[in-house]
Parts: structure tokens; C-alpha cells; sequence
């Protein structure tokens, strides 16, 4: 365990060095939230059957969870890059962990992502959303959002060193940003045809959706909802560390090449 961290920070420096010397794919990633808070508060706000304010408050922790979902994109993206430049054949040959490089790559979007929401949050409140519960509560909000980052990272580390090109893993990739609107991130769902309204539930993106609202004060969850929406805190918790236990394992195998 001890080498796995060692080799991982070693790993997550080089990843770090790599987004302040080629920021594309970071400031894309990061910027693409505040726009489409922007549009879809102020376009879809005024549409909406509940006021404008109201409904931005309802869409900030929706776009703070659409943003951890974009580990996927992001982290297929850079394994796949590395995996096609031969970048990852080359780690193959040094002698560390073979779990440590895609833990590095893992926490150092872990790190940009932290950073990255600042801009978002100023950005919510400067619309007129507002934590209205506790510190703790607040902090743990944070906590799920990050820890679904995580996971939602480790299934684009494997999708992009499964992947076949880079062309392939982008387009995949942007396939992946349609998964928050099937939930509840942008839009509630009780108004959604029943078999639609159940898919958007047990998507995991609807379960920390919630849980942030309800963390936040912003809202309180439904009761009469699918499981993982109707108990959001314990849904999202599943839901993350389910995705850990079914991307880690064979992301490390293929990494080590055993894939």
C-alpha cells in the first residue's frame, strides 16, 4: 500500500505538470459548467413552472453533480492519450506499482476538479443559490461530489485504455455528457412517464444529485422516489463505492497490461 501512495504522488505530479503545461482539456472541462449553468438558469429559469430563483437554486447542486460525472470524459480522454502516444507502455517498464499510475491519474483530476468548482460555486451564488444548511452538512456534500469524481474517473481510465484510438474515446467521451440528462440534475423528474422516471432514478447521477440538494438545504428528497433518490445520502455512498469496486480492478489489469 505504502509504494502504491509513493509511486501514485509521483504519478499525480506528473499529471499536474501536465495540465498547467497543455490546459485544454482541464479549462474545457471546467468552463463548460458555468456555461451551461448560465443558459440553463436564465433560458430554461424562466420557462419553468417554479420561479426563476427557485429553479436555479434547484440547478446548482444538479451542475455541481453533472461536473463529478465528468470524470468519464475526462479520464478516458487522458488514458486514452497515454495509451495510444505509448506514454503507458513506457510507465509498463518502470518499476512501481502497476496500480499507482492510474491512482495517479485518479487524484490528480481528483485535485483539478476541486479546484475548478471554486469558479462554479461564485458563480451560483452570484445567481442566488445559497447553502441553507450546516457547515458539516455542507461539508459533506463536498465530500460525496468528490468521492463520485473519483469513481466516475475510474471508468473513464478504463474505457480509455480499452479504447481503440483517441477518436474513438472522444467521441464515447461526449456520448457520456448525455447521461445527466436522463435525471434529475437539470430537471425533477416526477413529471417524467413512469418507466422513464425510474431509469432517471436509479441513475447514480439523480442519488448524489439529491443527496447534495439535501445536504445544501436547497431541498428536501422525495418520498415517494426510487430507493436511491427517496434515502440520497446512503444511495449516493452505494452508488460510489459500487462504481470503485467494478472499475478499479480491471482498470489496474489492464493497465498492467493483463486486460
Amino acid at each position: 500500500m505504502s509504494a502504491v501512495l509513493y509511486d501514485g504522488a509521483a504519478v499525480l505530479t506528473r499529471h499536474l505538470q501536465r495540465v498547467r503545461h497543455a490546459p485544454a482539456i482541464t479549462v474545457m472541462t471546467q468552463t463548460m459548467p458555468i456555461v451551461f449553468l448560465l443558459f440553463f438558469g436564465y433560458v430554461f429559469g424562466s420557462a419553468m413552472a417554479m420561479p426563476a430563483e427557485e429553479y436555479r437554486a434547484f440547478l446548482v447542486p444538479g451542475m455541481l453533480t453533472a461536473t463529478a460525472a465528468g470524470g468519464i470524459m475526462t479520464g478516458m480522454l487522458t488514458a486514452a492519450q497515454d495509451s495510444h502516444r505509448g506514454v503507458t507502455d513506457r510507465l509498463r517498464t518502470l518499476p512501481i506499482s502497476r496500480a499507482a499510475v492510474p491512482f495517479g491519474q485518479a487524484a490528480a483530476d481528483l485535485v483539478t476538479t476541486a479546484a475548478g468548482t471554486v469558479p462554479l460555486l461564485l458563480v451560483g451564488l452570484a445567481m442566488g443559490w445559497r447553502i441553507e444548511g450546516g457547515v458539516l452538512e455542507a461539508a459533506g456534500a463536498f465530500g460525496l461530489l468528490l468521492l463520485f469524481r473519483f469513481a466516475t474517473t475510474w471508468i473513464g481510465i478504463l474505457l480509455g485504455l480499452a479504447s481503440r484510438s483517441e477518436e474513438a474515446a472522444g467521441q464515447l467521451g461526449s456520448a457520456a455528457f448525455m447521461l445527466p440528462l436522463l435525471s434529475n440534475a437539470y430537471l425533477p423528474t416526477d413529471g417524467l412517464p413512469g418507466w422513464l422516471r425510474t431509469v432517471a432514478e436509479w441513475n447514480p447521477i439523480s442519488a448524489v444529485t439529491t443527496a447534495v440538494r439535501d445536504l445544501f438545504g436547497n431541498a428536501r428528497p422525495p418520498a415517494d422516489a426510487a430507493w436511491p433518490v427517496a434515502h440520497p445520502v446512503a444511495g449516493a455512498l452505494c452508488w460510489s463505492l459500487l462504481l470503485l469496486a467494478l472499475f478499479v480492478p480491471p482498470a489496474v489489469r489492464r493497465f498492467a497490461g493483463r486486460g
